[in-house]
């Protein structure tokens, strides 16, 4: 029988198998941001390890950064000193970092891609559930704990049970207008968030083959959002374009060498999954979430539901409980719910491609009045390039807020970028829990044309509206 592309990269990582039926798998790449990482590295001091191997290893400032006057020290003294702490502990084990400032600095999951990282085949981990991202290079890629992070400094290795594998192909082609944060918001309202617990998820497909490679990362970024470890798209010509003269790629013979082994890398015709989902990706429209996680989503034309609408108590008790925290009514057209703030950015939705895609719609345009429109480039690189092509002048005329600085920003909310309670805001971010975005605050996952187009209109809105 033959093997999908996760257990080819799985079996090809295995240092040890272990009796209880783990196996040691070995880490190609370890990326590292702020938060939650400080105690792994006290964990090291207290038992006098190093870090294994800091040239496999990478430290980013992004969660807790300002991305207005970076000059200043961070408000807040927790996430300051969590900052403080990062420098520390890379300065001492001698792990690469970028500061805020830095040229290379930015998003852990918007830098590993655009400096040539992540690449097909490898195992890539960190402390973020968000991981999941880099699986669009047809890489092993996943969040990981504290306690785990500590193992993987010192070891270069983690010990796991294998995962499912669940094949998810989309056939047909998406409709103008449809976006790959539509589709993956299509799918876990499919399936649901814990529709692939347990599973890598492997996109295939007519759909996803014609995905660019931020499309495809946007996709594998919110693969754990429907309870997957990991999301995965075999490598091919786009992945290859992408990746090609990138400073952390191979170059020359080894650049040869190394694409004969990547393009060797999909699943089996007679490979195995444990579960089959097919989504009929013509049949798609843009998507947004209504409730507090994004499986309570629905195409933009559709209406909010009412509790009784679900036949399952659970679904319709969440049902109910979201809608009292998003103060929405059953039957309320979704184009009919007003927003106040919209935000462009996070780790799913901040690439140039993205950043391109708000543009084309603002492009001669104004913010609707009381509106607050923020832009936040997933990091420094993206925002020079928007700079170097014009994008920063559109987003002013149109009086939409292109922030200084890359990181989370609005999408953590873990610095001043951060909602009211009550504000209601469409945001490409991933997660729309309650408080995710601020206390109290209300949020609608969307697009970035849907986050732009609603900026305009001044309400849940698609660029079609316009």
């Amino acid at each position: 029988m033959g093997s999908t592309l996760a257990q080819k990269v799985w079996d090809s990582h295995v240092v040890h198998r272990v009796a209880t039926g783990s196996d040691l798998i070995y880490v190609d790449l370890h990326l590292l941001h702020e938060v939650n990482t400080p105690q792994a590295f006290d964990g090291l001091r207290a038992a006098g390890r190093g870090v294994r191997r800091p040239d496999l290893t990478l430290g980013t400032e992004d969660h807790n950064t300002p991305t207005i006057g970076i000059d200043r020290p961070i408000r807040d003294l927790d996430g300051r000193r969590q900052s403080e702490l990062m420098r520390r502990n890379c300065a001492e084990f001698g792990i690469p970092l970028h500061r805020l400032g830095d040229p290379g600095q930015g998003i852990v999951h918007v830098i590993g891609p655009e400096q040539g990282l992540s690449r097909p085949g490898m195992t890539i981990v960190c402390c973020d559930s968000h991981t999941t991202t880099h699986g669009a290079f047809g890489a092993l890629a996943f969040g990981i704990g504290a306690s785990q992070v500590e193992h993987v400094l010192a070891t270069q290795t983690l010990q796991l049970r294998r995962f499912k594998d669940l094949d998810i192909t989309v056939t047909g082609r998406l409709p103008d207008g449809v976006t790959a944060k539509d589709l993956v918001l299509a799918l876990i309202a499919t399936i649901g968030t814990a529709g692939g617990q347990g599973h890598v998820i492997e996109y295939r497909g007519a759909a996803v083959a014609d995905l660019s490679m931020e499309s495809r990362m946007t996709l594998c970024n919110m693969s754990v959002e429907a309870g997957a470890r990991a999301g995965m798209v075999a490598p091919d010509a786009t992945t290859l374009a992408y990746l090609r003269g990138r400073p952390g790629v191979p170059q020359g013979a080894a650049w040869d060498a190394a694409v004969r082994g990547w393009t060797a890398l999909r699943s089996d015709p007679d490979a195995r999954f444990d579960t089959s989902v097919v989504i009929d990706g013509a049949a798609l429209h843009p998507y947004v979430s209504w409730g507090t996680n994004p499986a309570q989503s629905v195409p933009i034309g559709g209406r909010v539901p009412a509790p009784a609408d679900f036949a399952d108590p659970e679904e319709s008790a969440a049902a109910r409980r979201a809608l009292d925290y998003m103060a929405l009514q059953p039957g309320t057209p979704m184009r009919d719910v007003p927003i106040d703030t919209v935000f462009v950015g996070s780790c799913t939705n901040s690439r140039i491609e993205d950043l391109r895609a708000t543009a084309d719609v603002l492009r001669g345009r104004r913010v609707a009045d009381g509106l607050h429109m923020m832009i936040v480039a997933g990091s420094a690189a993206v925002r020079r390039q928007a700079v170097a092509e014009g994008l920063d002048r559109v987003f002013a005329e149109a009086g939409a807020d292109f922030r200084a600085a890359a990181g989370c920003s609005m999408c953590a909310a873990l610095n001043e970028d951060r909602l009211q309670p009550g504000q209601r805001a469409a945001s490409t971010t991933n997660r729309n829990f309650e408080g995710r975005q601020g206390k109290g605050a209300r949020t609608h996952i969307v697009s970035p044309p849907v986050a732009a187009a609603t900026a305009i209109a001044g309400r849940l809105a698609a660029p079609a509206d316009l």
